[in-house]
């Protein structure tokens, strides 16, 4: 990586481009300055189309003035962050601002101010950089060191909202009057700028609403949401065709396997791909994926494609590594399985959020209670819990932006609610027997086993969005050895 042109101390790093002599780093020559000011190509794009979200966009603006009449709201994007020293990691907008403009860019910041009949959005980003003082080439962040933005012209076209320089919004923050709601935790200085003008309960209650409104997804995202389910399934017949080769290196290779699937068709990994082989397949959110690869163990892996528009896809499948289960191994994972199928039964409209649990554990509890490893009957064994042990987790969550979505929603219109047709939710029960566990037989430790479906509820039911990767045992072995032949 190149280093940005002459050094300087953190004292002349901190001064403002515009402030410094000439407008200029120290060093530079009047006439390298003249030059870089000239000569360039006019690259204003013109006519453009909105972007393909732009209706939904704007209906939930809509909704969002509705629910907060006279209070100004400001949603920002964020800000990079810094990963080491003076590299950053790549930024990913806020899901509240995506959400409710689809632009991703970084220090944007959505305001919607109070009008007679409702709210007058505005949208602020930085504009092209300038070439007259230097930004273009003498900034780290300026559009010679990582690229062009588009002028807030073309995003107005773009996104279907009035833009301004978001460099204006402190000040303009600082000097409003009335009540103000703002999305916390991804702007600091916007956040100092509001600091004696919201509250902690306020800012709140937005970003609950924010994630209350994402419960139920419009046919937009529902497609979005198809898209990264489909690149998924390509990603996980992608790490099929390489198991032999992550056997000679480690869990990496199906790591790196399936992120470049998932940044060749989508925008990239929604979440930490989970690439656990062996008993690392007991550990819930094995990500450091540095472990060995060995035929006769199972491959538990859980990963998910985002899409450009930041919609993710959430899919696990548990696969025999050289492609052929062992009795034990067909046992414990027919019996994830049907506890899955159970799942999915119960998820449709009307039903309470928690009924696919409910179903998924009843059948993992029948089993433990089968196989001698509880005592029952069942349903003590659910009344008490005792099948949390191997069981560990909820049977699922909501889907979206987010892989976790609606994360801030309360309790009653979530965990305690009801389904309703265009909720999107995964379906995932397991078994996980840690490698330590003396209270199940040795030949069940350090196994384990995970099926995760992405589904949508319908009007009449549900539909499985990730249908297109087998489930069965059976159906798993016959598309591995398939995959691999292809």
């Amino acid at each position: 990586m190149s280093e940005e042109l002459n050094a300087e101390t953190p004292e002349e790093a901190a001064e403002p481009i515009k402030q410094r002599k000439n407008g200029l780093y120290p060093g530079v020559s009047d006439e390298l300055a003249d030059s870089m000011k000239s000569g360039w190509a006019d690259t204003e794009l013109h006519g453009l189309e909105p972007i393909a979200q732009a209706g939904h966009t704007a209906r939930r603006r809509e909704a969002l003035s509705d629910r907060f009449p006279g209070r100004r709201l400001v949603i920002p994007a964020g800000n990079l962050k810094t990963r080491s020293n003076d590299t950053e990691y790549a930024f990913r907008a806020s899901t509240e601002y995506a959400y409710l403009t689809g632009d991703q860019t970084q220090d944007g910041v959505l305001v919607l101010e109070p009008a007679d009949d409702g709210h007058l959005a505005t949208i602020y980003l930085l504009p092209r950089s300038d070439r007259g003082n230097g930004e273009f080439w003498l900034d780290g962040q300026g559009e010679l060191w990582v690229g062009r933005r588009h002028s807030l012209t073309e995003a107005e076209q773009l996104l279907g909202i009035p833009a301004k320089d978001v460099r204006e919004l402190p000040a303009a923050l600082t000097r409003a009057t009335g009540p103000v709601l703002n999305v916390r935790g991804h702007d600091a200085g916007i956040e100092a700028a509001l600091s004696d003008k919201t509250t902690a309960e306020g800012d709140e209650e937005l970003r609950t609403y924010l994630s209350e409104a994402r419960a139920v997804k419009d046919d937009f995202e529902i497609g979005e949401l198809q898209k990264a389910v489909d690149a998924t399934v390509h990603g996980f017949e992608d790490v099929v065709k390489v198991l032999d080769k992550a056997e000679a290196t480690s869990e990496r290779y199906i790591e790196g396997t399936f992120f470049l699937r998932a940044r060749v068709e989508g925008n990239d990994i929604g979440y930490g791909s989970i690439c656990a082989a062996g008993p690392h397949a007991t550990t819930l959110h094995w990500v450091r994926n540095d472990g060995d690869v060995r035929s006769g163990d199972l491959l538990l892996l859980d990963a998910g494609v985002e899409t450009h528009t930041l919609y993710t896809a959430d899919v696990t499948r548990t696969l025999p590594i050289n492609g052929r289960f062992t009795d034990l191994q067909r046992k414990i994972y027919d019996a994830v399985y049907e506890s899955q199928e159970a799942g999915i039964a119960a998820v449709r409209p009307g039903a309470k959020y928690r009924d696919f649990h409910d179903a998924s554990q009843h059948v993992l509890a029948e089993k433990l209670v089968e196989w001698g490893l509880v005592e029952g009957p069942v349903e003590r064994v659910l009344e008490l819990g005792l099948q949390r042990r191997w069981t560990l987790h909820g049977t699922g969550h909501m889907l979206g932006m987010d892989v976790h979505d609606c994360a801030a929603a309360r309790r009653e219109a979530y965990a305690d609610g009801t389904l309703e047709p265009g909720m999107c939710l995964t379906v995932e029960p397991g078994l996980y027997f840690q490698a330590d566990d003396l209270t199940v037989p040795e030949e069940y430790r350090g196994i384990g086993v995970r099926i995760e479906d992405d589904i949508v509820v319908t009007e009449d039911g549900n539909r499985n969005l990730s249908a297109g990767l087998p489930r069965r045992s059976e159906d798993i072995e016959a598309w591995m050895a398939a995959t691999k032949q292809a």
